[in-house]
């Protein structure tokens, strides 16, 4: 993470029209609720990687933002990937698989990185690309005029990608510009006072994707694929929280309850060892001797940076 005081961003060109653009939500979800933000624009222009926050929820050379689903159950179910502003359609790909770029029969993406995708070109040279939507999703064609807030697709898992989200592009004149901080200067620690969103849009430097109970750890694989949670657990089973995070940091603090019917189950609490984009954590306990009381447990966990509580997740389990 970049540590200066204050950054000047040489690798985005900010321009004299760089407020003009104003721009909507580009993907049909609350976020913190159905969907998040996962990366940011790089604002490092050396071999790191820092974002608009001088946080690490970039990498190196990435030139969009990044709009997360938190499983692949939330991306089968469809949402919709939305114009962010008026304009014209001037490219559109469509028909690459939705295949997750993980392990070697991964299909190559080479040239076509950004998968299937849209883009559109606005007024005063300001242009907008949409990319790793779903196969066979795209609904407009090139030529076509489009309305914010018009359906172009929806989120998918096209081109070079390992989890589902919409990576934005936003462009003006061929220079790349975070809709953050439009104006290409950043200040650690001080919040841009500028932005391109209409909305109250944030980008919180993370927090809880899901958390949820299982009778044992959960495999990793399974909670990326949104289907390690238990609503039901029995009396003989053991009783495990677990949390999906995003934005992790080294010396985080990770703090899991367990409450039950008679009270107070377990509290614990584990620091994180490095930084990581995506992560979970879980803790739990054995059934004791005759099994647990039956009735309704809660699961809270924190997220503590420096003292202070980032986010919290609540889940709930009924044991019979």
């Amino acid at each position: 993470m970049i540590r200066h005081l204050a950054i000047l961003i040489v690798s985005l060109a900010a321009t004299k029209a760089a407020g003009d653009l104003r721009l909507d939500m580009p993907v049909d979800c609350t976020l913190g609720t159905d969907c998040y933000i996962q990366q940011g624009v790089d604002h490092d222009p050396t071999e790191g990687s820092s974002d608009y926050q001088c946080g690490p929820l970039t990498y190196d050379g990435h030139k969009g933002t990044d709009f997360a689903l938190p499983s692949l159950t939330a991306f089968r179910a469809g949402i919709d990937v939305l114009a962010a502003a008026p304009g014209v359609v001037t490219g559109v790909r469509d028909g690459m698989t939705d295949a997750r770029q993980v392990g070697p029969d991964a299909p190559d993406v080479a040239g076509r990185e950004c998968g299937n995708g849209v883009v559109i070109q606005h007024a005063d040279g300001w242009e907008t690309q949409y990319c790793h939507l779903a196969q066979g999703s795209v609904s407009v064609r090139s030529g076509d005029p489009v309305t914010a807030g018009a359906v172009l697709g929806r989120v998918g898992l096209s081109g070079q990608t390992q989890f589902p989200h919409l990576h934005l592009s936003v462009r003006n004149n061929g220079a790349v510009i975070d809709p953050f901080d439009p104006d290409g200067r950043i200040s650690c620690g001080v919040p841009s006072d500028a932005s391109l969103w209409i909305d109250d849009i944030a980008m919180p430097p993370g927090g809880f994707i899901a958390s949820g109970f299982a009778p044992e750890v959960p495999e990793y694989e399974d909670i990326k694929a949104g289907t390690a949670g238990s609503d039901v657990i029995a009396t003989n089973d053991a009783l495990v929280v677990w949390g999906y995070m995003f934005g992790g940091r080294e010396g985080d603090t990770l703090h899991l309850r367990i409450h039950g019917p008679e009270g107070h189950v377990m509290d614990e609490s584990t620091a994180l060892e490095k930084t990581q984009s995506q992560l979970f954590r879980a803790v739990g306990r054995r059934a004791p001797a005759g099994g647990w009381t039956g009735g309704t447990y809660v699961g809270e966990i924190q997220m503590i940076r420096d003292g202070v509580v980032l986010d919290t997740s609540q889940t709930l389990v009924f044991v019979r």
